[in-house]
């Protein structure tokens, strides 16, 4: 994930707003008490997203995959007064801790956690998204894509992230492409030929796709 010097990503986490004393909390407590801190979104990321949903003004956001709810809270900050976040996860384990920093962030309100398979749940959910954020497991990224672009409203905008896998989806030829990141360069292959959407492939953090619903 590292793509730029550690001088140049410092240099822009110094020209963006800056985290406030929760969402480093929840980063350092991610980082000592959590498996694989490196899925927590991050603050440029977590900034990105918050400015997104300004920007957009989404009434419902949908996000598949909490993890210990850094970019929950990021988007759930953006979001007008009626609006709101509906995040999913399947690691009960974590809910606790997900649970208080909500409540922390006073944001819980806004906010609907839920725990269990995005795979089920999502198909029972009766109403349209206009922003989705996909930040789960890699070998479902196309199954939940499929599951909710017909459930966008207009303009509404599909995220994904991890979607430069670390660099691996440039790859040498011969090389033997390991399953994940086949799955990876799947996705980006068919939202680029995807005609009901529009999209751009940013190389923020670990890489970020926005396909906007024609």
């Amino acid at each position: 994930m590292d793509f730029i010097s550690p001088e140049l990503l410092a240099y822009c986490e110094d020209h963006s707003s800056s985290e406030d004393e929760l969402l480093r909390h929840i980063t350092r407590e991610t980082h000592a008490k959590v498996l694989m801190p490196r899925m927590l979104s991050g603050h440029l990321q977590g900034k990105t997203l918050e400015l997104l949903v300004k920007i957009l003004n989404p009434q419902v956001i949908l996000e598949i995959g909490t993890f210990t709810g850094y970019s929950g809270i990021c988007m759930a900050r953006g979001l007008q007064e009626n609006g709101r976040l509906i995040t999913l996860d399947i690691n009960e384990e974590l809910e606790d801790m997900v649970r208080e920093f909500f409540e922390k962030s006073g944001l819980a309100f806004k906010i609907d956690y839920r725990i269990g398979n995005a795979m089920d749940i999502i198909p029972s959910i009766d109403e349209k998204f206009d922003m989705v954020f996909i930040d789960a497991d890699k070998a479902n990224y196309i199954n939940y894509y499929n599951l909710v672009v017909e459930k966008m409203n207009q303009g509404g905008i599909i995220l994904a992230d991890n979607v430069l896998w670390s660099g691996k989806v440039i790859t040498e030829e011969g090389k033997k492409i390991d399953k994940d990141t086949q799955i990876i360069m799947d996705y980006n292959k068919m939202v680029q030929n995807d005609p009901r959407v529009e999209n751009v492939l940013l190389p923020i953090r670990d890489g970020l796709m926005l396909a906007r619903k024609l």
